[in-house]
This record gives C-alpha cells, structure tokens and sequence, in this order.
C-alpha cells in the first residue's frame, strides 16, 4: 500500500491564494471607474446618457451611454471612458439636491441604494478570511504532525511496498548468487528472529549494497520486501537534502518514526552518496544542511534497538566517498558487494530475461553470455528488449541469433549510421586500419579472438571497429598479455603507416587506451625493470585530496619507460604487419567488398596460401596519400 501525501496544506494554500486573487479584482475595478463632476452628471441625466445608478449618502456611481455620453463631457473624461470595456463605470460625489430621484423618474433611470462599507467592513474583509484559514491550518496540523511540518516539507515521502506490490523475488534475479545468499539470511531475520535471539545474536542494523550502476542494488532491494512480506520504505538519498536548513533532519526523523511504527519492516535508500558524502570534504557553506542530515541519520541509526525489527538498506555504486562514520559496524554492519556477472551469470541473466519473449531455434544463450564480456544486468536486459525490437520491425515471428547480434553491436558501438556516406579515400583508410587491428590482434598468442570487423559507421564516432571476445572470464592478467593488447591497440594506426606512408585521426581512441595502459604498467603494477618495485600515483581521489607524491625524476623516468613501451610495441607491430603484408591486403580488400567480416570469414582469409609479397603499388585513390596504397584496389 503506498502512503497518501497529506493535501491539506495544499488546500489552505490555493484558498489563500484565491482570496488575494479576488480581492485584488475588486481594487482593480474600484480603481477603473471614471470620476466626473456633478454637473456633468446633471447634464447626462438629462440626457438620458446614464443607467443603472447607485445612490449612497456621500456619492453616485453607475454606468454611461457611449457615444452620448461623449458629447457632454470633457474630452480627458471621455477618452478615459472609451478605453474601459463595457459596461464603463464612473463616480461622482454627491451634492444636496432634493429633485434627483423625480429628475431619474421622469427621464426612466433605473437606480437603487448604495450599500457603503466603513473602513472597519473593509478592514474585515482582509483579516476574517485569513483568521478563518489560520485557525483550521492549526486543527489539521496538531491532528496530522508537529509544527515544523509546515506543508509538509519536514515530512519524508518514502513509497511503501508490501509483497504483492513489489512483484520480484528472488528468482527473478540472477548472476549475483552470493548477494543474494546474504540477503536472504536478512529475509530470514525478519522471518524468525527468535531462532537467532535465542543465542544472543543481533540482527543486523544496517545492510550497504555496493556495486557498479546496473547490477541490481534496487532489484535486490525489492526482492528482500517481496520474500519478506514485511512494509518496504523507498527513498532517494537526494530526497532528504533541500535548500531549507533542517529540512533534511526532520525528514530523517520522520522516516525513522514511521519505520518504528511499522516494525518488523526495510528501509531502504538508494544512491546513499548524495547523503553521505565525507563530513568537511568542502569549505562552501551549503554542504551544512546535507552534512546536518547525515548527522541526524547517524544519530537515528544508533537510537533503535537492533532487534527492533528495523533494517536499514542502502544502495551506492561510489563507497569512496561514504563518510566512515557511516560504514562502521553498529550502523551498516554488512556490506555487500555485486560485481559484474561473469560468463555463467550472464547466461543466467540473459535466460530470465528470455522468459518474456519468444526465441528462435537458433538463439544460443552461452554464445550470447560469451560475447557480451563486462555487460550488467542493465546491459543484458537492454540487448534482449532490442533485440525483440529488432525482430518485431522485420515482422519476424521470432526472436533469431542475427537479431541479437545487431543488438549487441548497437550496444557496443551505438547504432548505425546509415546516413554518413564516407569518400572512396576514407573507405580505404578505415578499412586497412580495421584490417591491421584484427591482423594484429589474430597473430597474437594472449589476445582475445577477433569476432567481428566492420567498416559500417556506428555511434557518434566511430568509423569502424574490430570486436574481439575473450574465451573466458579472467581478473589477473600478465605482462606478456598487457603487451600483446598493447600491439593490437597500435595495429590500426602502424597498418596506416606501412600502407598509405601517412596516418589519420583514427588513430585517437587507440592511443589514449594503449598510453593509459603503459602508464598503468608502469606506475601502479611493477612491470617495468628500471621503477623497480615502487608504485606511484599522482591521481587525486573524487574528494580532491592528493595522493602519493613523487619527485620529478621520478615523474620522468615513467614518461620516459611508458614511451619505451609502447615504441616498443609499435616496433613489434610493424615487424608483423610487414611480414605478414599479403594478409592485411586481402583482409583490407574483403573489407572494402562486403563492409563485415565475420570470426570464420577473418580465418578463411587468414589460412590461404601467400604466393608473394607485393612489389608495386598503384596510384592513390583521389590523391593525397602515399603510392603505397593502391595495392588494396590491385
């Protein structure tokens, strides 16, 4: 059941509002109307110019005829006049004359008495409304909250969920085994706690889910509420923080009050480090209020009970950050962490998420885990749903494996760009470039396979890519393979060297990663005989403090062994690709010829018989580049 915001304060409002809003009509057309002379009103009297009059003591008010009117009175007074919309309104005040009324009988002027309001009725008709709304403001807030809960404001607005709302449980997660095995000891502490108080064990106070966006931090969440059956409280971290002080700290009081109330029951806050920053991190004044917050949520997490049946939950992807004040035991006393699935928890993933639509024959779910190497959850959701959608526009009636894989290559590389028409010379550029990548990358012993290799535009950048897919999940990887992934880094731009005697922007993503890696090598993992075993590290962390310092020599002894790596491997690189020339030319031609080449296509090309290196090339296509190219249109 999800909690109903109070409206009342809502209410009062646009009542208020409603009341000034008419008021200030009623001055406004008070202070439209026309006053004229008395005499010029006895002159419209007489000529019938008037209508609908009221006669109070002290003046007369009414309407005028136009354009009768207009000829008796002065010209200031008529143009004043004519500018009001009908009926036009004037005043005038009112002298001893005892023949009036028969004078308006005769003539047929419809007239009445004035009602005239003392400066006390005026003065009435501002306050009484206005008290009246005061008072039943204070009615309804002794009955709903404390004072401060001014509109609602010191409220928190948690959304509630019971079982049957959440609609997830636990089965319909997947790839994240051991998260889930911790969590469902928490459902069973809600479940049956005594079977752990019986020992003297505490339930835990508080539970931390750390894990990169898309893992499922918030799915598990609502898993725990759905196998629980127990109230599920929901909030952003962002929601307690706003720009009244002391607003954030009422909320946190709030929520905990209710949470209290709803025992046994979760409380969960997602991205908890928009709360939870590190205490004095900046100097600006307007982290007082969010630092105020944290300090009343760690006042209230110390303040229940921890068998109160109360859990808290948190979800944040940057634990960094947290205040340590936060992490310790006595507040979040577990902490779990989702990585990314591996390979046989994306299959895992990738089978929930099939549940919901329809497959073909040909649909391999292994295949499909293995090409999709550091996807989340998120992502494999994503592919599956675009996939479908793919299918659905070729009017398909199911779901096939070449669906998929445009998905994954959306996924990978963004969609196609079938409206960037490149030039004859750019084709070629691309295509030798893409060619000396998946060369590189086949002729190496440590390097992923290559799957795929496009010269079809895709995304915001890319021209082309070469897609490689490792065999298997690894987490710790040598040197000898940081090197072979350092020459199929530099495959492209070297096979633009040799070929065209030239290079092109092309090169830019492959140099920033290659240099990012040396420099990794280098500086943080030992891989380097003249730094020795030393680590160094300039970065800063996200709160901007600075991390170990090194002195200058020291500073260029690694730009210098990072360019020594990677001159290194683009020495390798060119010994391979000019040994091997005859091979990146006809894996460039087939390029050239079908856009794609495919893993078995790329070997195919690979296996067949080399008669001879080439002795000659043809001229370049529409000038510009280096003799040496044209052996690709040969």
């Amino acid at each position: 059941m999800e909690r109903k915001p109070d409206s009342v304060g809502t209410i009062i409002t646009m009542a208020l509002f409603a009341l000034i809003v008419l008021q200030v009509m009623m001055v406004a057309l008070h202070a439209s109307t026309v006053t004229i002379g008395y005499s010029d009103f006895q002159r419209l009297v007489a000529a019938r110019a008037v209508d609908d009059l009221e006669i109070g003591s002290t003046q007369i008010e009414g309407t005028v005829k136009m354009p009768a009117a207009a000829k008796i009175l002065s010209a200031s007074d008529a143009a004043a006049l004519d500018k009001q919309t009908p009926p036009r309104r004037f005043t005038t005040t009112r002298v001893a004359d005892d023949r009036l009324v028969e004078q308006l009988s005769s003539a047929g002027i419809r007239y009445r008495g004035l009602v005239e309001s003392t400066w006390l009725s005026t003065l009435l008709s501002w306050i009484a409304p206005v008290l009246i709304l005061v008072v039943a403001w204070n009615f309804f807030l002794k009955r709903g909250g404390p004072a401060q809960d001014f509109m609602g404001i010191g409220k928190s607005r948690p959304q509630v969920y019971v079982q049957k709302e959440t609609g997830v449980t636990f089965g319909d997660i997947a790839g994240i085994d051991e998260a889930k095995a911790e969590l469902q000891q928490i459902v069973e502490f809600l479940r049956n706690a005594e079977r752990y108080r019986r020992l003297g064990g505490k339930i835990p106070k508080g539970v931390l889910i750390v894990g990169a966006p898309g893992t499922g931090k918030t799915l598990l969440a609502k898993a725990v509420a759905g196998e629980a059956s127990v109230p599920f409280y929901s909030i952003s971290g962002s929601a307690f923080v706003e720009m009244f002080v002391g607003v954030g700290a009422a909320r946190v009081r709030d929520l905990f009050r209710q949470a209290q109330q709803s025992a046994p029951c979760i409380v969960f806050i997602d991205e908890l480090d928009a709360l939870g920053k590190v205490r004095g991190a900046s100097v600006t004044s307007g982290n007082d209020e969010r630092e105020q917050t944290l300090n009343q949520l760690l006042v209230e997490m110390d303040g229940f009970e921890p068998n109160s049946g109360v859990i808290i939950m948190a979800a944040t992807n940057r634990p960094e950050i947290l205040d340590p004040a936060l992490l310790r035991p006595g507040r979040f006393d577990r902490h779990i962490a989702i990585d990314r699935p591996d390979l046989i928890g994306r299959r895992q993933i990738l089978a929930v998420h099939a549940k919901h639509v329809k497959l073909a024959a040909d649909v391999d779910l292994g295949e499909l885990a293995s090409r999709t190497p550091g996807f989340v959850g998120a992502d494999l959701a994503n592919v599956v749903n675009e996939a479908a959608l793919h299918a659905a526009e070729l009017d398909k009636d199911a779901i096939e494996m070449s669906d998929f894989d445009e998905a994954i290559d959306r996924a990978m590389a963004g969609m196609e760009r079938k409206s960037r028409v490149m030039n004859e010379q750019e084709k070629i550029t691309i295509a030798y470039h893409e060619a000396g990548h998946a060369l590189v990358a086949q002729s190496r012993v440590h390097c992923d396979p290559v799957k795929k290799v496009s010269i079809i535009p895709r995304g915001v950048a890319a021209l082309g890519y070469t897609q490689q897919v490792p065999t298997e999940d690894r987490y710790v990887l040598r040197k000898s393979e940081l090197l072979d992934r350092l020459d199929a880094l530099l495959g492209g731009r070297v096979a633009e060297e040799i070929v065209f005697d030239d290079v092109s922007t092309g090169a830019e993503n492959d140099l920033e990663r290659a240099t990012l890696m040396a420099r990794h090598m280098v500086e943080r993992c030992g891989m380097n005989e003249r730094l020795g075993l030393a680590t160094v590290n300039s970065a800063t962390t996200p709160l901007g403090v600075e991390g170990i310092r090194y002195s200058e020599n020291t500073a260029q002894l690694v730009d210098e062994e990072v360019r020594r790596l990677l001159s290194d491997a683009h020495d390798r690189v060119v010994k391979t690709l000019t040994e091997r020339r005859v091979l990146l030319e006809r894996i460039a031609r087939r390029l050239l010829e079908s856009e794609v080449i495919d893993h078995a296509t790329l070997l195919g090309l690979m296996e067949e018989p080399v008669e001879g290196q080439p002795t000659a090339g043809p001229a370049p296509a529409s000038g510009g580049q280096s003799d040496k190219a044209d052996s690709a249109l040969a």
